[in-house]
């Protein structure tokens, strides 16, 4: 294995969602501001907000990257020296970018940004890389469609700094390049108005347009990536970044993923490998976003298993019961803010950053004021219930799903 530190870097959709992602161990965050995103759709970042976030993130030796990584037309041009010198100024560590403008208007203006190349360049060969190292760029977000010897050969070959996606949504096309979304929607997927047409459903007609599907059941979704099952591979061929994707999902989501795999790296990392929490790893992943996953392009060419060509089902879980607000010591219980239904009776698990999960039966549970109550069932209602060991503001409360 390599001996260097592996960065875990995470997705951040908006102010609260950078601190969530931190605070639960990851090592960097990325983001959109208000324009250049290719998540139009999140809840994107204002330069005061970037500032705050960078404040804190640096407070915490984490890293924040600014994603400037749309396709230019003429007309987005406009601004983009003047937007890229004040996150030079905020202190941001980098821009990720895929179009050769940056490059540019950074170079001329010697601006201390690190330069990351988006997956959006669909880089997979180790000469488009040697070609971007010679123009400034510090590291290489390759596409997803690179395979595991893809991925040693380039390091191997030439020792640039190499980001992998780890975990999340894959794109029907390669790497972002899909026009779907334009054709069926007028919704330019690589300006960031992606639709996400590859998850409709669709009827199915063979060459003489008869129909061939019995109902409009067919689809071209990909399964989510999940390289769970290849951290360790990962960090022996050297990547120096491990990236989640998930900009639009939950404060649960990204606090569950970044915990998973900040426990795996480090897990790795001295050289330990307990297969019950590997075994206890995939079940959490897979609950937190219940789609089914795939290693897709890293150990082989991905086929009919790794796709979706029917129905199917994601039900939302009401696995996310609470935050914890406060714990009183004295009477050994926590104050916990409600995020889905949960009574006396229930089993339930507590967990936060680096501390082990907590898992109970409610005895008691009561309001604000000390009254009992049969559950807790009001939207964010501030609940206490039974609690032996001290948690903290900020742990999550999820059903107990592992026992």
């Amino acid at each position: 294995m390599k001996d260097k530190k592996i960065e875990l870097l995470a997705p951040a959709g908006s102010l609260e969602k950078l601190k969530w992602a931190i605070d639960y161990g990851a090592d960097a965050v990325y983001l959109g501001g208000v324009n250049y995103s290719l998540r139009a759709n999140a809840k994107n970042f204002t330069l005061k907000e970037i500032k705050e976030g960078v404040n804190y993130a640096h407070k915490n030796n984490s890293k924040v990257y600014v994603t400037v990584n749309i396709v230019f037309h003429n007309d987005d041009v406009n601004g983009l020296e003047k937007y890229l010198k004040e996150l030079d100024d905020i202190g941001v560590d980098a821009v990720i970018f895929s179009d050769p403008l940056v490059i540019d208007i950074a170079n001329k203006n010697n601006l201390k940004l690190e330069l990351h190349l988006s997956t959006q360049a669909s880089v997979l060969n180790k000469d488009a890389v040697r070609y971007y190292i010679k123009q400034g760029v510090s590291r290489i977000v390759l596409a997803r469609e690179c395979s595991k010897e893809d991925i040693k050969n380039i390091i191997d070959e030439t020792g640039v700094e190499i980001e992998c996606f780890i975990h999340g949504a894959m794109c029907t096309n390669v790497s972002g390049r899909c026009v779907l979304s334009n054709y069926f929607t007028n919704r330019d997927a690589n300006r960031g108005g992606c639709c996400q047409v590859c998850r409709f459903n669709f009827n199915l007609y063979d060459d003489k347009k008869n129909k061939i599907s019995k109902e409009d059941n067919f689809s071209i979704a990909p399964k989510d990536l999940s390289l769970v099952n290849y951290v360790k591979d990962m960090m022996d061929i050297g990547v120096s970044s491990f990236k989640l994707e998930g900009r639009m999902r939950s404060v649960y989501y990204i606090a569950t993923i970044v915990s998973v795999y900040r426990n795996l790296i480090d897990m790795y990392s001295n050289n330990l490998n307990d297969e019950e929490y590997i075994s206890r790893a995939k079940r959490i992943l897979y609950r937190c976003a219940n789609r089914d996953v795939a290693a897709q392009f890293f150990d082989k060419k991905p086929g009919a298993q790794e796709q979706y060509y029917g129905t199917r089902q994601e039900d939302s879980n009401q696995d996310f019961l609470g935050i914890v607000l406060d714990y009183d010591e004295e009477k050994k219980e926590a104050i916990i803010e409600q995020r889905n239904y949960f009574k006396p009776g229930d089993k339930v698990t507590i967990f936060g950053p680096k501390k082990e999960d907590y898992s109970f039966i409610i005895n008691k549970l009561t309001d604000e004021e000390g009254n009992n109550i049969d559950a807790a069932r009001h939207p964010r209602e501030i609940v206490r219930i039974n609690c032996d060991i001290r948690v903290k503001k900020n742990d999550l409360m999820r059903v107990n799903f592992l026992d």
